[in-house]
């Protein structure tokens, strides 16, 4: 990729078993365009906060909402294997990978990227490193509760035959729309074709947290990459920054803020953190990263080759191995 040239000492030429200590460092905005509920369906938990200074400079602390690191990747790990099993690469090994039955195929993209553990034995680290994602103004601000309850057929509270009253009322905690979180996931070890892929999952992942079907809408911004020999600043640290920096135009924050205000101040956040950093790094943004995004945009207007490429740019299964697994089975 013409996109990536200068960027190619942070990247593997092909996949590896062994660390070499090269990170790739995807800056997330992500930004509500609906009610969104960031906990686990049919809990009735509230959402969850972390007490944690506002900014750097600015030491007063606040309550901020944030959505789990398995929030955020699970969604992303489905939609990457959506597109694999529409063109039949989610059974590389002659059996379809499972999530969440002891069955990987381990073979696959998925597999290779995000890990997989197989009880008795047999297991990949995941090359995608997360990190919960914090929101930007404190959660007094971006909360909200919402009344509901469930109607009979005919439009009331009451059972048409026996005309008792329902029970079915509740009440749940949601994030309201325009809010926005920061968030860092870090490839390591990644080729370009895999940094493709994971960019792709991030960009096409709309709908995170419970009650997806119905709310949980999100947009993801990607600010900037950062290239880099080792890991870079936390997610916390990035919000704390980026708080700080907008406190300085407007002293009384209030929801909601501009989206180009906030991608404008965590550009600036981040070279102001990126010195922190040891060894050699480089930063996309701006025309570069948007040179980027058109060549991972013509790649997913017909994904097979691609998709099929990556497949087999990992150690494939040997066919004596899944010989002696089917006999198994």
């Amino acid at each position: 990729m013409k996109s990536l040239e200068a960027y190619q000492e942070f990247l593997l030429k092909e996949y590896s078993n062994l660390p070499t200590g090269r990170y790739v460092n995807l800056v997330i905005i992500r930004e509500t365009e609906s009610e969104c509920i960031f906990r686990t369906e049919g809990s009735g938990e509230p959402l969850n906060r972390e007490l944690v200074q506002a900014g750097i400079k600015n030491t007063s602390v606040i309550p901020r909402v944030i959505i789990s690191k398995r929030k955020q990747t699970a969604v992303e790990r489905r939609t990457g294997r959506e597109m694999l099993r529409s063109y039949g690469l989610l059974s590389v090994s002659g059996s379809e990978c499972m999530l969440n039955t002891n069955a990987p195929c381990e073979h696959c993209v998925d597999c290779w990227l995000y890990g997989y553990a197989v009880g008795g034995g047999g297991a990949q680290k995941s090359r995608v490193i997360t990190e919960e994602a914090f929101s930007v103004l404190p959660a007094g601000q971006i909360i909200a509760t919402k009344t509901f309850n469930a109607l009979f057929d005919n439009n009331t509270m009451r059972h048409p035959v026996t005309r008792e009253a329902s029970t079915s009322i509740n009440s749940s905690e949601y994030v309201k729309p325009g809010v926005h979180f920061v968030d860092i996931e870090t490839l390591k070890d990644v080729t370009a074709a895999e940094m493709v892929y994971v960019t792709a999952n991030i960009l096409n992942s709309r709908r995170y947290g419970a009650i997806s079907s119905k709310i949980g809408r999100v947009k993801n911004h990607l600010a900037a990459i950062v290239f880099s020999r080792s890991e870079i600043f936390s997610t916390l640290e990035m919000v704390q920054q980026l708080y700080d920096l907008l406190i300085e135009d407007t002293p009384e924050l209030e929801h909601p803020l501009e989206t180009a205000r906030v991608l404008d101040q965590a550009i600036k956040a981040i070279n102001i953190l990126l010195p922190q950093v040891y060894g050699p790094k480089k930063v996309m943004t701006g025309e570069k990263l948007a040179a980027y995004f058109k060549e991972v945009a013509i790649i997913l207007e017909d994904p097979r080759s691609f998709l099929e490429t990556l497949t087999r740019s990992y150690p494939q299964p040997s066919k004596d191995k899944n010989k002696r697994k089917n006999d198994i089975e």
